[in-house]
């Protein structure tokens, strides 16, 4: 499935003093520049060749040896500009659906070294590919159908002919002349492709769920249909496929594969389930196995089962008794990027599974993994204050780790908040915590080891971030917008002034007699240079959803889930100004600055590290803006 909120590709909007901000801008003037990547994270597709297996890690392919299961080992790996959703592999070359970056070739014949040789970028979002002769197809999304693109000189691919659906493509199979696509809402398609370069649909047939994978064996088509589970067509007349019978999953079938009579469903959370497909009008499931996350993708390869299981990262399943299948090997990916905090030469990463990350991000161009410690939940905020980090850890409340090695942190204190503790605000030996439904609390972090809780407030929505200046707590609560709480006396908060918002807060950063808060809808300006009755200002839209922000001098920059980083000149707050934007792959969760760096979080991308696009001014008033202008004064 497609990231929801990737919708269109246009440009920024600027009406009157309210700013309108839409899917995918391009980066202004360069600005901010990436400066490099860490860009691990789940594992969505799989696809094997022999003994080895290639397994998409957030947007990193990794080759997998694979020739002893129960120890598999990455032999190598390579960047690609996007998500891997999906992956074909065939003499030598590995052919994968890249998101919006379309279909991107890997040489794979050194496998220690793989090395990008060629792409297409299609015109929406690839999610799926398959490989027939010297063609590859791609499913590319709900706007831009079946790709044929020719791989005969895998160097220079060249698309060579392509066909629309009503529905959206999700995923493909070729058998002979057709090619069989997993249709959204419409169900499966049936592609004529005798001739590469005029495809034709020939014939569909609906399915009641939402089609996302699909597998072809003999004269039947298996659909994975979503809530719907795994659903049976025969094509034995593709212009006229026809549905005979289904099985009804527990959870919501993503992908199948087929091996014999066995179908094998991707059913995401319940695992994989094997469904016995012999008689076909009449499937039933014979066996099941929890493979630790959600299966999002299966291949069956020499009669062992290859998982793609988002955290759960690469799984080996022996399902050769289908009634009791086994897992016998496993190669764990990064997950997911949620949280960030970022201290000189280093960003300390919460993610999911739980952990926190330690990178060494000193040379920006190639941030590494130092370091990590398991945490109690997922860490949905992290501050690093001298030799501490505190982490929001969800139902798990506050864990203190001990940074003495700030490369081996070491858990020595955690304290069981009611709520769902999701943002933080340190000021002297406080801790200000944003705990969900149960709001406000106030806890004495003095003793890291033995944090106690001293006050709380509640609040009318969800407690998702707060910012303390002045003596005041502001918190993002959600549906109840802005909650200003006076806390000149800790342990006796009173909730003073509130400001509803047109949408829902999630996080907020203070400034001088100024909040910024983002939220769903975008970006709000509030003076609240009397608490008490706090005010908008200004306000900047966006449709895709800004989940956390920072600011630093006259500049806002938001974790925005389209569009990756914005960054706002908010140098008058009642027309904040977007100046700069770059989307580097993944779904912005959270974002982090330190010495003229942005550390963005990047959800199922890893990380990212960006400059702070800001401007530095000589002496005698020229700006310098890398080598746009220069200047006889030194800075």
């Amino acid at each position: 499935m497609k990231n929801p909120v990737r919708l269109a590709r246009v440009p920024v909007l600027v009406v009157s003093a309210v700013l309108v901000l839409c899917a995918r801008p391009a980066a202004a003037q360069g600005c901010p520049e990436l400066l490099g990547r860490w860009p691990y994270g789940p594992a969505r597709g799989v696809a094997v060749a022999g003994s080895t297996a290639y397994v998409g890690s957030g947007t990193m392919l990794l080759v997998v040896d694979v020739s002893t299961p129960a120890s598999p080992q990455v032999l190598g790996g390579v960047e690609l500009p996007e998500v891997v959703f999906e992956i074909a592999v065939a003499g030598g070359y590995a052919y994968v659906a890249d998101d919006a970056a379309g279909l991107r070739v890997v040489d794979v014949s050194a496998p220690s070294a793989p090395v990008e040789v060629g792409f297409v970028d299609t015109p929406g979002w690839a999610s799926g590919v398959a490989v027939a002769g010297s063609y590859a197809y791609v499913a590319d999304g709900s706007t831009s159908g079946l790709r044929v693109i020719s791989i005969a000189n895998p160097f220079s691919p060249s698309e060579v002919g392509s066909v629309n659906t009503t529905g959206g493509i999700n995923d493909v199979a070729v058998a002979g002349n057709y090619a069989y696509v997993a249709d959204s809402g419409q169900g499966l398609g049936v592609i004529s492709i005798a001739n590469p370069a005029a495809p034709v649909e020939v014939g569909s047939v609906d399915t009641p769920g939402w089609a996302l994978g699909v597998a072809v064996a003999g004269s039947f088509a298996y659909v994975a249909d979503d809530t719907a589970g795994l659903r049976v067509i025969s094509v034995a007349n593709p212009s006229s496929p026809v549905a005979v019978g289904s099985f009804d999953t527990p959870g919501n079938a993503k992908d199948v594969a087929v091996s014999g009579s066995t179908a094998l469903v991707a059913d995401g959370y319940p695992g994989l389930r094997l469904i016995n497909v012999a008689a076909p009008s009449a499937p039933v499931e014979v066996g099941s196995l929890d493979t630790g996350s959600q299966t999002l993708s299966v291949v069956v390869a020499a009669g062992i089962t290859y998982v793609a299981d988002d955290t759960g990262g690469l799984v080996i399943v022996d399902a050769a008794t289908p009634s009791n299948p086994t897992v016998i090997g496993s190669h764990q990916t990064a997950g997911y990027s949620l949280s960030v905090a970022a201290a000189p030469g280093l960003a300390y990463v919460g993610v999911w599974p739980p952990a926190l990350r330690v990178m060494d991000v000193s040379a920006p161009s190639a941030p590494v993994e130092v370091g990590s410690v398991g945490a109690a939940n997922g860490v949905l905020d992290v501050i690093v204050s001298g030799w501490h980090a505190f982490a929001a850890v969800g139902n798990e409340g506050l864990q203190v780790f001990d940074l003495g090695n700030p490369l081996a942190p070491a858990q020595i204190g955690l304290l069981d908040t009611p709520g769902t503790a999701r943002g933080l605000a340190l000021v002297g030996d406080l801790m200000y915590v944003a705990d969900g439904s149960s709001g406000l609390r106030i806890i004495d972090v003095g003793s890291p080891g033995s944090p106690i809780e001293v006050a709380s407030v509640d609040t009318p929505g969800a407690a998702y971030a707060v910012a303390v200046s002045g003596g005041f707590a502001y918190v993002a609560d959600e549906g109840g917008g802005l909650r200003v709480i006076d806390v000149s006396t800790p342990g006796s908060p009173t909730e003073v002034g509130s400001l509803a918002l047109s949408g829902s807060a999630f996080g907020i950063a203070a400034t001088g007699d100024h909040v910024i808060a983002a939220g769903d809808l975008g970006v709000w300006v509030i003076d609240v240079s009397v608490p008490t009755a706090p005010q908008q200002i200004g306000f900047a839209y966006s449709s895709t959803g800004s989940e956390d922000v920072s600011v630093a001098g006259n500049r806002a920059y938001v974790a925005n889930r389209g569009n990756g980083v914005l960054v706002l000149d908010i140098s008058d707050p009642a027309t904040p100004v977007v100046v700069g934007s770059h989307d580097p792959a993944g779904d912005a969760t959270a974002i982090a600055l330190a010495n003229g760096t942005v550390v963005l979080a990047d959800y199922n991308a890893g990380l990212a590290v960006f400059d702070d696009c800001r401007e530095v001014l000589f002496e005698d008033g020229f700006e310098a803006l890398g080598d746009l202008a220069w200047s006889a004064v030194q800075p």
